[in-house]
């Protein structure tokens, strides 16, 4: 059976976050400045935009902190369509992406927000987006929906990437015009030239994964149901599992400034490693709800899901 659609990481079956995003629209609330307890918004991603971090979610809101998340402002953006994905190529550049293929962008740093692109009427949402530069970038979703642009988002070109139509759920790119992308029922993809050619990988499990990281040795680490994930060695030619401590499904990550790398899921989870994503140790006792995303700002690991806003201190993780 096809997993329901969520965020990046996007889609699990029965994901909490399917029962948000199926619910009906309500009016956005008015801007203000708000502490992190107050946010009781579903938000499906968070990315640092140099020292700000801005995160997404339900009816289109977009929220930004200075203050390492401990207060929130909302964002100017059009439209009330579900956003799934933020993605900051440097301090000013960003885009967000979500439901009725609605791509934004910002040039600001997330202060406003313009809308370049939406298809309501096909109801395929958008699920995750990356850039290889600011004019340059690929915004890619349900039922095998990929999109590309060149000129900064002026003008997207509908790309098929696969023969069949698999949700394609997480994007990854970095130096060198490799770019990986992970799916439903177990779809990797890897681009060797910035997103010209693509081809399939084989991949070691046949559940989908919801996300993908590029580890500090610029291979790829992948995860997704059921708590299950691999690193690859060599590029996605060999996966290796690795170690969750458990079966909670995966639903995001990153990787930190200082080599580590976090990954975060149902029920709370909280992985940390230390060693490049060889091995994982769980933080206990966190907050126990689903969580979308997490970035880090100063000393805090800052959360996004279910709920809102959870701040965890890095000290008391086990991160560096």
């Amino acid at each position: 059976m096809r997993p329901l659609i969520g965020k990046r990481c996007r889609g699990a079956a029965l994901s909490v976050f399917w029962l948000w995003l199926t619910a009906g629209p309500a009016m956005a609330a008015d801007a203000a400045v708000l502490p992190s307890p107050a946010i009781r918004q579903l938000l499906l991603d968070i990315a640092p935009a140099g020292s700000r971090l801005v995160a997404v979610g339900e009816r289109g809101r977009i929220l930004l902190s200075t203050d390492e998340g401990k207060n929130w402002s909302q964002a100017t953006a059009p439209g009330q369509a579900t956003l799934t994905a933020v993605y900051f190529h440097d301090d000013r550049h960003g885009w967000a992406v979500g439901h009725d293929a609605v791509i934004l962008r910002t040039e600001d740093g997330g202060r406003t927000w313009a809308l370049v692109h939406q298809a309501p009427e096909e109801r395929k949402p958008l699920l995750d987006v990356w850039f290889e530069n600011p004019r340059h970038g690929f915004a890619i979703g349900a039922y095998g929906l990929a999109l590309e642009t060149r000129d900064g988002g002026r003008q997207w070109r509908r790309r098929t990437l696969l023969p069949q139509d698999m949700h394609l759920n997480a994007i990854v790119g970095g130096p060198g015009g490799r770019i990986y992308i992970a799916g439903e029922a177990g779809t990797l993809l890897r681009s060797d030239d910035a997103g010209r050619r693509w081809r399939e990988l084989s991949s070691p499990y046949p559940g989908s994964f919801f996300g993908v990281l590029q580890l500090p040795d610029g291979n790829p680490l992948i995860f997704g149901l059921r708590g299950k994930a691999f690193r690859s060695p060599d590029s996605g030619r060999r996966w290796l599992p690795v170690a969750t401590h458990g079966e909670t499904t995966l639903q995001g990550g990153a990787v930190l400034d200082d080599g580590s790398v976090v990954l975060v899921g149902n029920d709370g989870q909280l992985l940390i490693s230390v060693d490049g994503g060889r091995q994982f140790t769980p933080r206990r006792n966190g907050p126990r709800q689903a969580f979308a995303a997490v970035a880090a700002s100063g000393g805090a690991f800052v959360l996004v899901g279910e709920r809102g806003v959870a701040a965890v201190p890095r000290a008391e993780s086990g991160a560096r």
